[in-house]
């Protein structure tokens, strides 16, 4: 009889006794539903994917700019210890011109960001289980985030000074790199796509450190040392890994996700489609730069050592 009567029940009586959910309600399940995609234990559906706006909340409005600043406070941190150590540790340091003297500092603090980018995006992609799955377009994490903020604010730093000392401290294929890079880079972070394809761009910063440390030593006068030769090499091989193989890998990966690809915002789709390339072509073109720089310093070791043989 009790089944009868709710079943005659009319309708508008029914929903009186169904709780309306709140709109502050509904927005907290909403922050957690995406703390729980960005820790990794959600998959996004692709049927809910968005344009530009979908990845921001409360948690990004703080995370966001800190990131950024914490960013451009790193650089000038590093950029007074790499001053203050230098000062004290290398003789040479005091004797150079002052131009000479910011980019010895410049390249400390780039050399740390490279390291920290390496390190967290290897973690990310390799070690952790965020990309471990089946769906990877839309996965990302609060620590995908501060590390894409941190590397803007690094880019902006960097691209700041070498405008500002142009072209002392670099020509326009550095201001094309870094331009793209933080294009790239906001694309993803405002988006949350496409977090783990920026993070294996971001490895490649892992040459960096071999970069800087050949131009400490030319700079020091020890091209002749055997670390400059060892350098070298250490530097050829992992540009011929982390920016040739890498790429190759890069696209490989693409082409058999490409319909995860297609599922993103026409803007960062044809920007995926370009970009990389269009840094692959650079990795290539310095790559090059790099490989007869080696031919040339072995070239000269050879003959000096015949030389010494000679006399």
């Amino acid at each position: 009889m009790d089944q009868m009567v709710r079943q005659e029940q009319p309708s508008w009586t029914r929903k009186k006794t169904q709780p309306a959910r709140s709109t502050s309600t509904e927005a907290k399940a909403n922050d957690e539903e995406r703390r729980d995609h960005r820790r990794g234990s959600l998959p996004i559906p692709i049927s809910s994917r968005g344009g530009m706006d979908g990845n921001f909340g409360s948690e990004e409005r703080i995370l966001w700019p800190a990131s950024v600043l914490a960013g451009i406070a790193m650089c000038a941190a590093v950029y007074d210890i790499t001053q203050k150590v230098s000062s004290h540790c290398f003789k040479g340091y005091d004797n150079l011109s002052p131009m000479k003297k910011v980019e010895w500092n410049n390249r400390g603090f780039s050399t740390f960001h490279a390291l920290v980018a390496a390190v967290v995006s290897f973690y990310l992609v390799v070690i952790s289980d965020l990309f471990h799955s089946n769906i990877i377009i839309d996965r990302n994490s609060w620590l995908s985030d501060a590390m894409f903020g941190v590397s803007i604010g690094y880019f902006l730093t960097d691209l700041v000074m070498i405008l500002w000392y142009f072209p002392s401290l670099g020509g326009q294929e550095y201001l094309l790199h870094h331009g793209l890079s933080m294009y790239a880079i906001c694309l993803a972070l405002l988006s949350g796509k496409a977090h783990m394809y920026i993070l294996m761009v971001l490895f490649t910063e892992a040459t960096t450190p071999f970069v800087n440390l050949r131009w400490y030593l030319e700079v020091a006068g020890k091209k002749t040392h055997n670390l400059y030769l060892y350098n070298g090499l250490a530097l050829f091989v992992g540009w011929l890994v982390a920016r040739v193989i890498l790429f190759i890998y890069f696209f490989t990966h693409m082409y058999f996700h490409f319909d995860q690809v297609k599922s993103i915002f026409p803007l960062g789709f044809y920007s995926i489609l370009t970009v990389p390339p269009a840094l692959a072509v650079m990795n290539l073109f310095w790559f090059w730069k790099i490989f007869k720089g080696m031919l040339k310093t072995l070239s000269k070791r050879r003959q000096q050592s015949e030389n010494g043989k000679a006399e």
